[in-house]
């Protein structure tokens, strides 16, 4: 049966209200941002998105999660842009509940939206893109093979300096405006910096 919204994010963690600690860094993507996290829309739906070219570390686990695609593995040399992504939900998603299951979908459903019409957008110029599927952590579009789980938590934290909180056994997004009341995914692409800052501009990138 699959899991309501995001399994990776629904462990059953006892969890209170937690403010986001004030971290300078936090939201300022680490070296190699394309863009740094912008609020844009699709279908009438906000969804913060940074671009940043994937460092090493984040290349390592890439490489194993996209081992198997079509055009062949990703090797570390390959550039890589990782595009994180938050949602702001309206309540803290580590808990269990229906109207936790139901913010979950919402989301999900969001997210897949946006990321399959992206990755769309980038395929029809010639380029590779996928997203991380939230429900598995596997890649969404290239499957055959996958068995690598893709730790959605940590490379926010990486990529855009977000801190973290550990309840539980789980390692919980703390996002510094909405605090835990956040759902992370992630697209990834080989399009260059130029292409996908095109792409994204149909989302409203650069229209301010």
């Amino acid at each position: 049966q699959r899991p309501n919204g995001s399994a990776l994010l629904a462990l059953p963690c006892v969890h209170e209200n937690r403010t986001p600690r004030r971290n300078p860094k936090a939201g300022m993507a680490a070296a190699g941002a394309v863009v740094e996290p912008t609020m844009l829309r699709f279908e009438g739906r906000e969804i913060e998105v940074a671009a940043v070219v994937a460092p090493r570390n984040v290349m390592r686990e890439l490489a194993q999660v996209f081992g198997t695609r079509r055009q062949g593995p990703l090797a570390l040399s390959d550039a890589v842009i990782v595009l994180p992504t938050c949602q702001r939900s309206a309540m803290e998603l580590v808990n269990w509940g229906d109207d936790v299951a139901a913010e979950k979908d919402r989301l999900l459903e969001a997210f897949a939206a946006f990321a399959r019409d992206l990755c769309a957008a980038l395929h029809a110029d010639g380029h590779w893109a996928d997203f991380i599927d939230p429900c598995s952590g596997l890649p969404a579009l290239d499957t055959a093979g996958a068995t690598t789980v893709y730790d959605e938590v940590m490379s926010h934290q990486t990529l855009l300096k977000y801190e973290l909180s550990q309840a539980g056994p789980c390692k919980v997004l703390l996002h510094p405006r909405w605090g835990s009341a956040v759902y992370p995914a992630t697209c990834v692409t080989d399009a260059p910096a130029d292409v996908l800052l095109k792409a994204l501009a149909k989302y409203g990138l650069g229209a301010d």
